[in-house]
């Protein structure tokens, strides 16, 4: 039976399309014993709100999926991601957290109210979920400052910087699918 990867898109204008090379990286370097699962999500993001759309279809899909889950994001997706395990008990099994340069929301913007994490998010996390970042120093979309506050939040996750590859680590996954088979 295959292991489940739920991959969520990272943001932005045509988000989806551009993942859907991570995410077929990833399906490749992980090899026919795992099934990367790259649902769309469904909203508009110019619309106030658009987060808690995008937490709820994560939350489907979690629910939807078989105990023993992966879960893997991008940028946006990777950020979420935290946000709804940080804010939501599940009662699927999840094996491991893989966030590829998610950003680090914070400001008094009022669109970015609702993409922040809660004081202490933490420790609301699963404390035996393996968590893995990874971010390249190149990265020109996300700043690696956001990389360096999850490190300073979370300090009992892995953290994995590559020098190159840019906010979509040249549409190579191999170094997360590296870390999900070492589970």
């Amino acid at each position: 039976m295959n292991k489940q990867v739920l991959f969520i898109q990272g943001g932005g204008n045509g988000g989806y399309q551009t993942d859907a090379s991570l995410a077929a990286s990833l399906q490749t370097a992980l090899g026919s014993g795992y099934q990367v699962h790259y649902p769309q999500m469904q909203a508009d993001e110019t619309v106030p709100g658009f987060a808690s759309q995008w937490l709820r279809q994560i939350g489907e899909q979690i629910a939807a999926a078989k105990d023993g889950l992966i879960l893997a994001g991008h940028s946006l997706g990777a950020s979420l991601l935290v946000k709804y395990l940080s804010e939501n008990t599940d009662q699927t099994s999840i094996v491991g957290l893989f966030l590829v340069a998610p950003p680090f929301w914070n400001g008094d913007r009022d669109w970015v109210q609702p993409l922040k994490l809660r004081e202490g998010f933490a420790n609301q996390l699963p404390k035996e979920l393996p968590i893995f970042f990874y971010q390249c120093r190149d990265d020109e979309v996300v700043p690696f400052d956001h990389f360096i506050h999850y490190q300073h939040q979370l300090s009992r996750a892995v953290f994995r910087a590559p020098t190159s590859g840019g906010h979509q680590f040249n549409n190579d996954l191999s170094i997360v699918a590296a870390d999900i088979k070492s589970l």
